[in-house]
């Protein structure tokens, strides 16, 4: 898990949004390769092992992706480097790819394939709800499996920066938080009103 990520992370317990506390073991480099993250609130702490974070109730993505890396990268409609995006489910197959298509951007990979290791491609969280605080990705990927499932998609609506974008594979919502921009082929593209 980059170091960096701690400060964009939150509690998953039910209670208000909070932060979390980093106690790193083994770092490499920027890395944190084990530790323990922590909520000050309710006393909930999580384990960093070999770079990941798993925080419960999170499955490895089985179902796969129809959309490219380029496609991501185009509907995203970043440029620039710095920040974080979030990739969510099967959407995270293709990391490696868009981590070239956006240098300098780091990528959170939430709930990959079993397989899939921290690096420095992405960092690797496990969770039933997405663990990230409220505005703190420049954009977020959803796989299918996410796409489909409104507790989700709201998630994603909050972790990202107001007036950038939310890509889902999927029928897109009808929801009041929720700009639906364009949809075409199973793929819509939003943002936060």
């Amino acid at each position: 898990m980059f170091i960096e990520l701690t400060d964009h992370l939150r509690c998953t317990s039910p209670h208000d949004e909070q932060f979390l506390v980093l106690l790193p073991g083994e770092m490499r480099g920027r890395l944190v390769w084990s530790g323990e993250l922590g909520c000050p609130i309710c006393g909930r702490v999580v384990s960093v092992e070999r770079g990941g974070v798993d925080f419960g109730g999170g499955r490895p993505a089985e179902e796969t992706t129809s959309l490219a890396a380029g496609a991501m990268h185009a509907l995203l409609g970043i440029s620039g480097p710095g920040g974080y995006v979030a990739l969510v489910g099967a959407a995270t197959a293709v990391a490696g790819e868009l981590a070239e298509a956006l240098p300098g951007i780091r990528l959170v990979l939430v709930n990959p394939p079993a397989e899939t290791a921290d690096s420095e491609t992405g960092s690797v969280l496990r969770a039933g709800v997405l663990p990230l605080k409220r505005g703190s990705m420049r954009g977020v990927v959803l796989g299918p499996g996410a796409a489909a499932d409104p507790k989700w998609v709201g998630a994603a609506i909050s972790a990202t920066l107001g007036g950038l974008r939310i890509v889902a594979e999927g029928i897109p919502p009808e929801r009041g938080d929720l700009e639906v921009l364009a949809s075409a082929a199973g793929v819509w593209v939003g943002k936060r009103r």
